[in-house]
Order: C-alpha cells, then structure tokens, then sequence
C-alpha cells in the first residue's frame, strides 16, 4: 500500500479551504441577510462580554470594537458588510418609533423642559463633532509629519 505525501495531504486541504473561504466570502458579499445576522452577532458578542466581565460599557460598543479589530487584523473586510449595513442606516428612523409615544405620554416634554433638553443634545452633538473634527485634523497633521520625517534621505555622516 502506497503511503500519501504529507505535503500533497497538506497541498489538497489548503486548496479545499482556500475553495470553501472563496466561496464563504462570495456568499456573504451577496446576502444582505447574512451580513445583518454577523452584524448581530458583533453586537451579541459585544453583549456577552460586557455581561460576563461586568464592564461599565454598552455591549453594542464593545461590539463595534470587536468588529473593528477584526477589520485591523484583515481577516474580515468591511465590503463585506457593506449591503447590510446600509440597510440598518436606511431604516434606522424604525428604530426610533418606540420613542415617540414615550414622548407623547410626557407632555413636559412638549413645553420648556423638551426645549432644554432639545439644547442639551444639540449642543452635546455639535460639540463632540468639533473635537472628533480637531482629533481626526491633529491626527492627519502628525501623520504627514510623520511620513515626511521617515521619507528624508538621511544625512552623509562620512562630511
């Protein structure tokens, strides 16, 4: 009995789960579905965690955090959620339906405490979109600085 090649055994299962991943990243590329589900079970992750170590945080973004990580290390590309992601951005207005009875049914919410609390958040956004604007400028400034340093050619010490 002939014996098989370990590196032709080694050969053909890598082809099979290049074959399957190929396949697998297709499949997911082209269901909205599936792309909500893994979407959600980011998020369920996200909440499990958060629950079983007791952090301060909410589990959707520990979550996000957990999705961002697996688009840092390459294994998973954002293309691949791209469709069911801009389904939850299209119908993200559902998600806030619930909201308006609760409002209804605090009628203070109507009067100056609603308009307070309207400013509250108003100011709230336009003041996080300034710092997240001056970050992400301070962020792209060192980084250009950054690049130029690591680009010069350096100096003939030999002079």
């Amino acid at each position: 009995m002939p014996s098989a090649n370990p590196r032709k055994l080694f050969d053909d299962s890598n082809k099979t789960f290049r074959k399957w991943s190929l396949l697998a990243r297709r499949t997911l590329r082209r269901s909205r579905f599936l792309q909500i589900l893994l979407i959600i079970a980011f998020w369920l992750a996200g909440e499990v965690l958060t629950r079983g170590l007791r952090l301060p945080v909410p589990g959707g973004v520990v979550g996000m955090f957990l999705l961002l990580a697996v688009f840092a290390t390459g294994t998973f590309r954002p293309i691949n959620l791209h469709r069911g992601a801009e389904w939850f951005l299209a119908e993200m207005l559902l998600f806030f339906i619930p909201a308006v009875p609760a409002v209804l049914n605090h009628r203070e919410f109507l009067g100056w405490l609603g308009l307070k609390v309207l400013t509250v958040i108003l100011v709230g956004t336009v003041v996080v979109m300034l710092v997240t604007a001056f970050f992400v400028d301070a962020c792209f400034r060192w980084s250009a600085r950054h690049q130029s340093a690591i680009h010069q050619p350096v100096a003939d010490e030999a002079r």
